[in-house]
């Protein structure tokens, strides 16, 4: 073997050449096993990219992906409206990262050869569950929105009645109230009929005396009610079967055959056969070869073993430098992605798709940039050694033990001078920052904008049945809101709570049926909590909630918060509730003069005041808990769709010198597929400059809904860029520095 290399250079050309192929394709099986046939690879991938979350922020409420979701929504015993605020109650994050989880293990295990199918595999049991707590605590929600009005017409009265009956039944609030007719028995035999059509046929007989008794008192509502539950129940019952009608312990399996046709499935199968190839034959043989010729180039050369290190430590280093011109030459030919999604998909998900994909191709050429490094590292070495070994007599001062104290003790002292020199040398003093900027810390509070999140406290973070906000509310002030809409309650009895819903008397059967419901839901609990509606729907404790933002505050020293509070609980106990939490040194004590101009927001950070708390209803005892309307204005909050947003005066008049705008979508609770469209910062943006115009004065606060979905925050932003320049669009803007009429 030894003569043969020798009598033809050629051929140990040859070996060298496979040597360095062989041991290159045995790198990028390495790279392709630590990632691409990696679960792990593809849940970190999802997680940098924040996939999950964006799928409820992004995905789930793009308008052009609502014909995509529409069937499904349509088989739950709830209104679309209410499964999107409440997603993450349906389908909590942990479900969803699981399901993703399941099905990355299934794609590798496809790839790889050891499935012969690709099978989507679902969770449902904490998905049923969740929508059978949902259509209770929404039952109960939409009897509270029912109101009487009168209907003189009795075919009318009937008609009008059975389309509302079947809206409550759909899991729909209706949009006006319920028609009130004095009957007689005979007219409330016809409309019991008629109601007790939407009644499966053996739950009728149950209910039939209720609801004529009601109707013959007149008592629309009670009637109502009592045929609700059976309707909606049932609904509930019929959903979930259908949800696991192929279920087993809770397990809804579905096996999905690729079919060769479709682009993405044979995009998948041909990625199969690559993967099953490069597996089975391409790495064992390129194994084999790489120990054959590495095992040729060793006995070829000649002795000593010294001698005999120096072209094997050649051969990682070829094999890195070609390693690394192929990630070169892979990132020139992937201007494109190398899978596209379909076109019909919504173009959020189409982002998110590329986003995730771009970062997996991204870590995968970054896995080969280390794989590359590290055949580099160990080709300095094994050379070093050879060399250092041949020439060992001639360097007796760099192998000479005793300077090595010296040397250690000079590296280091130059990596700590290094250490504490270079950051200052390469940063400097760092500008003053207010509010998360350095230009606004000569605005006075009352010209700047800021983002704040309407019903701050009803969070799927908290699971909230009907949520407003995605984070809890200190991960909202994380997020750039500066201005929390919260509500105050005490905590209802479920007797009381069932009295509040009805808009005239229920029957006692009736009363202790809700009564028995909402209990189940959440039982009461004394003390002050911050609710949205109903604290059975979710609650958060007011003193620790205060606590919190007390603490977040201290930990953001040039930041200035402010609460806009909608008291249900008197000033007395609220001034007491803030004490307790510790917040004195807090709070900022408003000018008693309203059309006074509020101070530049670096004198409220110097002061230490920098938590503003304003009520909607109360004014004081304590002076720094203000009425929000003798110091503000505001715009209607009760639009049903993005095109009813006006800019007329609501509470607080016209000539307030702050102004809430707001910007969300009510109708039958909070609108996320909404929150995704006027959340734009476009939408934001024309919006404010409208009401600016329109109302002469500049908008100071921009509630919204989901405040983390959009860019609502960029938009005010921009506005307090605008205002900084001058440029702000309102009639008779002042140069910055001045508010209109101050």
């Amino acid at each position: 073997m030894d003569g043969l290399t020798h009598r033809s250079p050629w051929v140990r050309v040859l070996v060298w050449i496979v040597a360095v192929l062989s041991l290159t394709v045995l790198a990028a099986a390495a790279v392709v096993r630590s990632t691409l046939l990696d679960p792990g690879f593809y849940g970190q991938v999802l997680e940098d990219e924040r996939a999950y979350q964006r799928i409820y922020d992004e995905v789930l409420v793009d308008p052009r992906g609502a014909p995509a979701t529409q069937e499904l929504l349509d088989r739950l015993p709830v209104p679309q409206s209410t499964v999107t605020s409440n997603l993450k109650v349906v389908i909590p994050p942990e479900t969803l990262r699981a399901m993703g989880d399941r099905q990355i293990t299934e794609v590798v295990r496809y790839l790889e050869g050891d499935a012969d199918r690709l099978r989507v595999t679902v969770d449902l049991a904490p998905v049923v569950a969740n929508v059978q707590r949902l259509s209770e605590a929404y039952f109960g929600d939409a009897v509270a929105a029912l109101q009487q009005r009168s209907e003189p017409d009795f075919q009318a009265f009937v008609q009008r009645l059975s389309e509302i009956a079947a809206q409550v039944v759909a899991g729909e609030a209706p949009l006006e109230g319920l028609p009130s007719l004095p009957l007689s028995h005979e007219q409330a035999l016809a409309a019991t009929d008629a109601l007790l059509r939407l009644v499966p046929r053996d739950g009728r007989a149950e209910v039939r005396p209720t609801v004529q008794a009601a109707l013959d008192r007149g008592n629309v509502t009670a009637a109502l009610a009592a045929i609700a539950p059976a309707a909606v129940t049932e609904r509930v019952r019929s959903a979930v079967a259908e949800l696991v009608r192929e279920a087993s312990d809770g397990t809804w399996v579905l096996g999905v055959d690729l079919d060769a046709s479709r682009e993405v499935a044979e995009q998948a199968e041909h990625a199969r056969a690559v993967t099953r190839l490069f597996q089975e034959v391409v790495e064992p043989a390129a194994a084999v070869l790489c120990a054959g010729a590495l095992t040729l180039l060793w006995f070829s050369s000649p002795p000593p073993t010294a001698r005999r290190l120096m072209p094997l430590g050649w051969v990682p280093a070829a094999a890195a430098a070609l390693t690394g011109l192929t990630v070169l030459l892979l990132r020139v030919a992937l201007g494109e992605l190398p899978f596209r999604p379909p076109p019909a998909w919504p173009p959020a998900a189409i982002r998110l798709f590329d986003d995730v994909q771009a970062a997996a191709v991204e870590r995968v050429l970054t896995t080969a940039t280390v794989v590359a490094v590290i055949l580099l590292a160990a080709s300095a070495l094994l050379i070093t050694v050879s060399w250092v070994w041949q020439t060992r007599p001639s360097l007796p001062r760099l192998t000479d033990p005793r300077h090595a104290p010296l040397l250690t003790a000079a590296v280091s002292a130059c990596a700590l001078l290094g250490t504490m020199i270079a950051p200052v040398a390469l940063t400097g003093a760092g500008p003053r920052i207010c509010q998360g900027s350095a230009e606004l810390c000569d605005a006075r509070y009352d010209e700047i904008v800021q983002l704040a999140s309407h019903n701050a406290m009803a969070t799927t973070a908290d699971r909230f049945i009907g949520p407003l906000q995605d984070p809890d509310m200190v991960g909202q002030l994380d997020a750039g809101v500066r201005v929390l809409l919260l509500d105050t309650h005490r905590w209802e009895r479920p007797e009381e709570v069932a009295g509040r819903l009805s808009a005239s008397e229920f029957s006692p059967e009736l009363r202790d049926r809700l009564t028995r419901v909402l209990e189940q839901v959440n039982p009461p609990h004394p003390g002050l909590w911050l609710c949205h509606s109903v604290c059975g729907a979710g609650a958060l404790e007011l003193e620790p909630s205060l606590r919190q933002i007390g603490d977040w505050l201290r930990a953001n020293p040039t930041e200035v918060v402010t609460l806009i509070v909608q008291d249900g609980v008197d000033g007395e106990d609220t001034r007491r509730a803030f004490e307790r939490a510790g917040l004195a040194d807090l709070l900022y004590t408003p000018d008693a003069d309203p059309d006074k101009p509020w101070p530049k927001l670096k004198d409220m950070i110097d002061s230490g005041r920098r938590l503003v708390v304003f009520a909607e209803k109360a004014d004081g005892p304590a002076p720094w808990y203000r009425n929000f309307y003798r110091y503000g204005m505001e715009t209607p909050f009760a639009f049903r769709s993005p095109a009813q947003m006006s800019c007329v005066p609501n509470r607080g008049g016209t000539d307030k010198r702050l102004f809430l705008l707001n910007h969300f979508v009510t109708a039958g609770g909070g609108r996320r597929l909404d929150a995704g469209t006027v959340n734009s910062r476009d939408r934001v943006l024309e919006r404010v400059h409208a009401c600016e115009r329109e109302r002469g004065r500049p908008v100071n606060f921009v509630a919204v809904d989901y405040a983390t979905i959009g860019d609502a925050l960029g938009a005010v932003q921009q506005l307090n860029e605008e205002r900084l320049h001058g440029d702000a669009g309102w009639p008779g803007a002042a140069p910055a520095g001045t508010v209109p009429g101050s």
